[in-house]
């Protein structure tokens, strides 16, 4: 039987932070889990943007479960500070899905330097993780999901240009970024069970999912052709909701476990079930070599 966020257990009690959860899968997954009676922290670039959704699209559900968390993932100075601010006011964390991200756009910096997708969709990731790893082995059976693409099976790291200073080419980019959220995933999960950490990290891809990401990348790059191949591939395009269950699948389902990575039935669409990771991710020498060089980017260590 098709699994639906009605399987869901009951939530209430839990905190769960959504980073990018005004929009798209994010939104998604916070009214799925306002719905089962959680807390949510809605972790949003932009509090306004946020405000709005929670006015509109979520206007049928009760709020009083919903706090608002500015973070702005391409300023690693600003992870931190909303990370201490989570830690301040809750002191636990049951879940942390790991949702936003950005998708090709023109070459732009991050506020450190980096590549804007490799800093929003992995290393703003990564840091706010290590960060709150704390509060989360507060909690048994806490889970970290990090959401991941299908891009990762034609991702690839460039260690001689990782951040496109040579070479710039956005889907090549962004297909690095979703790559790095699986090595990064895999490989917390391997340190946290040597740590015997009672703390599972996983990893979700939501096929293809119509979500603003299209649109936004269409707009900023001001192209009719990537325009026109979206709508030509629009019929294999499964819609937000669907696309948000494999990682609420992964966040909440008691067969659900750590290193595993969870994805629409048939790849592109369906509904969840384990799924393959990309090969390069699966290579334990190269998940080391790049979680310590990322280490060394964020300026934070493991512990």
């Amino acid at each position: 039987m098709p699994w639906t966020s009605e399987e869901m257990s009951d939530q209430t009690g839990r905190t769960v932070l959504v980073t990018g959860a005004n929009s798209g899968l994010g939104l998604e997954t916070t009214r799925a889990f306002l719905q089962k009676g959680a807390t949510v922290i809605m972790g949003c670039r932009s509090i306004s943007r946020a405000q709005s959704a929670i006015d509109g699209f979520l206007k049928k559900i009760d709020k009083g479960n919903i706090s608002l968390l500015e973070i702005d993932l391409g300023d690693l100075t600003k992870v931190a500070s909303a990370a201490e601010n989570i830690m301040d006011k809750y002191g636990h964390l049951d879940l942390l899905i790991n949702n936003a991200g950005v998708m090709a756009p023109p070459y732009t910096l991050s506020k450190q330097g980096f590549e804007i997708q490799f800093a929003v969709n992995h290393l703003g990731h990564m840091a706010l993780t290590i960060k709150l790893l704390p509060i989360l082995e507060r909690k048994v059976g806490a889970r970290i999901v990090t959401v991941s693409s299908g891009a990762q099976f034609m991702g690839q790291i460039d260690w001689e240009d990782m951040q496109g200073k040579k070479r710039y080419d956005r889907w090549r980019a962004y297909s690095q970024s979703k790559l790095a959220n699986v090595m990064f995933a895999l490989e917390l999960d391997d340190r946290l069970k040597t740590n015997k950490s009672m703390v599972s990290s996983l990893v979700a891809h939501p096929g293809l999912a119509r979500t603003n990401l299209q649109l936004r990348s269409i707009k900023a790059n001001n192209s009719w052709q990537e325009g026109l191949a979206y709508k030509f591939i629009q019929p294999l395009f499964q819609g937000a909701r669907m696309g948000s269950l494999p990682q609420l699948f992964a966040a909440t389902d008691p067969s659900a476990k750590g290193g595993q990575q969870y994805g629409p039935r048939f790849n592109f669409r369906g509904y969840p079930k384990l799924c393959n990771s990309a090969a390069s991710a699966l290579k334990k020498d190269q998940r080391k070599r790049f979680w310590e060089l990322s280490e060394e980017l964020i300026g934070m260590s493991f512990k």
